[in-house]
């Protein structure tokens, strides 16, 4: 008897999902201490960080959120804005989506949810008529995250720091 997986459906975010989302971010923090990183997102559970509950449903309401759902369970988001969310980015003269979050349900590692959620990203950018997509993300850790990123087809950038918090822009031309 062979299993199939049931497929990925993705669908918009709403206010409703942010618990979700919340619930995913803290199990990437723990995921990743267990690992031995505290240095990415530290050790304070997301949902416990100041502004870290509004920041969510800011993204679930403002900005452009997109979910992955499996069986019925949410393993997955993505949030785009219109901009950078952090002074630290180097601003572009030009229209753009940018990454303002990507989140998969840790205990689903390598089943490629984040890559589908990035082939939307991706899709929802040319359907608007922009032709730039840009994301950060953590280049500490041996840079393990950039390289994740160029794999799914955005190119490096600008580096940045925040404190001593070692970030890398990058891009995709979606046109």
């Amino acid at each position: 008897m062979t299993h199939t997986s049931p497929a990925l459906h993705l669908r918009p975010g709403t206010i409703d999902d942010a618990p979700a989302i919340l619930d995913l971010l803290d199990g990437a923090v723990a995921w990743m201490n267990a690992r031995g990183n505290t240095q990415q997102w530290g050790t304070t559970p997301y949902s416990q960080k100041p502004g870290g509950v509004q920041r969510i449903e800011g993204y679930t309401t403002v900005q452009e959120a997109y979910v992955a759902e499996l069986d019925g369970e949410l393993v997955g988001a993505v949030v785009l804005g219109t901009g950078p969310g952090h002074e630290a980015i180097p601003l572009v003269t030009e229209p753009e989506r940018y990454v303002r979050l990507l989140i998969t349900d840790r205990r689903r590692v390598g089943q490629g949810i984040g890559s589908v959620l990035l082939a939307h990203a991706v899709e929802v950018t040319r359907k608007a008529e922009v032709d730039l997509l840009r994301v950060d993300c953590w280049a500490g850790g041996g840079g393990e995250l950039v390289a994740y990123y160029e794999r799914n087809g955005f190119v490096r950038t600008a580096p940045f720091t925040v404190g001593e918090w070692p970030g890398q822009v990058l891009e995709m031309r979606v046109g």
